[in-house]
């Protein structure tokens, strides 16, 4: 799938994905158009960067865009940034428009939005919930003896607790025989890379090491993934790759959303917390999650696509 650019020789499009950049949003976006594709629902993906401010306000008042190209059949996008430039597009071309959030705007401007059930969804007509963000996993063979420890880092939402993450990570790789690799993320202090370095019998993998392709083929194989629970995403990935998952703590500073969302999954018995862990191989997961496919089901049924 090709990203364009203005004035572009744009081909006829079944989904148009208005993407911000952010890789997150991006494969939220991706997860839901791939999701459709293999329903058979869609063939062709596009993406493109959001209109600037001024060009999606003019398209709003007037109805028409500063270029043409055959409309899409189906626009979708996630982020704020997002929002101005789908509805400008739905206004221009008349076809529906997704939104992977609680969107900034009125829900009523939007055909269906896809909202993770720990952003508390409004009962709408027009608003879906889901569990967590969608994301591209796909479950793959399994590798028997594999594990993953997936490592997030302090944020505006937790601290962080390297000492006892460590401790921790050791205890999980030394109780649970097998081959274990130990990734982090970009927001991992340098300070846990190192505590991490000094462990044994692990594979320590560097975010900035990684390709984008690399996790979701990990996650595929891996029986086991281990991760820190304010790596919420990264919760719901390896809930839709099939792993056995257990959560590692950090030292939380309110009691938001994220960590609404974590304790729901706890409570479903989805996750195996490291305090409630006897030592033995994490148990098979009770379910897999398949939102993307989910919400795919959702959009064609109500005739978005």
């Amino acid at each position: 799938m090709a990203k364009r650019g203005w004035g572009a020789n744009w081909a006829l499009t079944d989904i148009l994905i208005v993407s911000d950049g952010k890789a997150g949003h991006r494969n939220q976006s991706l997860g839901l158009a791939e999701a459709l594709v293999r329903l058979g629902s869609a063939t062709t993906i596009e993406q493109m960067a959001p209109l600037s401010r001024y060009h999606a306000v003019m398209a709003l008042i007037f109805g028409r865009l500063p270029w043409s190209r055959e409309k899409p059949r189906l626009i979708v996008g996630a982020g704020h940034g997002t929002h101005l430039t789908m509805l400008a597009l739905k206004r221009c071309w008349r076809v529906p428009v997704i939104v992977l959030m609680k969107p900034s705007l009125p829900f009523f401007l939007f055909d269906l939005c896809l909202i993770p059930e720990h952003d508390s969804p409004p009962s709408r007509g027009n608003v879906a919930a889901t569990r967590g963000a969608l994301n591209r996993i796909r479950p793959g063979v399994k590798v028997p003896g594999s594990g993953l420890v997936l490592v997030g880092g302090p944020s505006r939402n937790n601290d962080w607790d390297e000492t006892q993450l460590a401790a921790q990570v050791d205890q999980v790789c030394k109780r649970s025989p097998g081959s274990w690799t130990v990734a982090t993320s970009r927001r991992t202090p340098a300070s846990t890379v190192r505590r991490l370095e000094s462990l044994t019998g692990i594979e320590l993998v560097l975010a900035e090491n990684t390709t984008p392709d690399w996790l979701p083929k990990k996650l595929a194989t891996a029986g086991q993934c281990w991760v820190t629970e304010d790596s919420v995403s990264m919760v719901y990935e390896a809930l839709t790759a099939g792993c056995a998952v257990g959560l590692l703590p950090v030292p939380w500073r309110r009691e938001g959303r994220l960590l609404r969302g974590v304790n729901a999954l706890k409570g479903q018995g989805l996750l195996t917390p490291f305090e409630r862990w006897s030592g033995e191989p994490l148990p098979a997961p009770l379910q897999i999650l398949n939102e993307a496919d989910r919400c795919a089901d959702i959009v064609r049924s109500r005739g978005l696509i």
